[in-house]
């Protein structure tokens, strides 16, 4: 089994798009637009993805929760990201299991490189992502391209209501 656990402010200042979001003030939209991202990955993969958010300045205890699959963790006070990263890279590695990390903070690349995770640069990680969203468009395609044209000859007006009726709309 893979693991993919990744830096999530880390990626946020690193994919344009999430920048972007981060730069405008809107952090929310951009840590919500990189989980949809992560579970696009995780159901295209097969591989488990667990996605870390410093939150060592807010007071509380760590946060955890599963959004579309992905586990999502915020740290608690007084701890960043790469502390718990390596925590959680140190104890899940094991014979069966390859963890990957997702940062382009080098130190914290290192620091899991030595403790037998392997690395995953941001850069590497959006464009494994711009691939699968490319892979998934063109199963999409082939799939409505596949659709059973139907027996019976039916206008235009008359397939577009048996679509709503299909879909469950008025």
């Amino acid at each position: 089994m893979n693991i993919l656990i990744v830096d999530g402010y880390n990626i946020i200042g690193a994919w344009p798009e999430l920048r972007e979001l981060k730069e405008e003030d809107d952090l929310a939209t951009a840590r919500d637009l990189l989980i949809d991202k992560m579970a696009e990955y995780q159901a295209f993969t097969g591989d488990r993805v667990i996605i870390v958010f410093d939150a060592h300045l807010v007071q509380g205890n760590e946060k955890k929760y599963k959004n579309h699959q992905v586990e999502v963790i915020f740290t608690k006070e007084h701890e960043t990201a790469d502390e718990r990263i390596e925590r959680l890279a140190k104890s899940l590695i094991n014979v069966r299991t390859k963890v990957y990390v997702a940062t382009s903070d080098y130190t914290e690349q290192w620091t899991i490189f030595s403790q037998g995770a392997l690395r995953k640069s941001a850069r590497e990680l959006l464009a494994e992502m711009e691939t699968i969203e490319k892979d998934i468009s063109k199963k999409l395609q082939h799939m409505q391209q596949q659709t059973p044209m139907s027996k019976v000859p039916l206008t235009e007006e008359v397939a577009k209501i048996f679509e709503k009726w299909r879909r469950g709309q008025k």
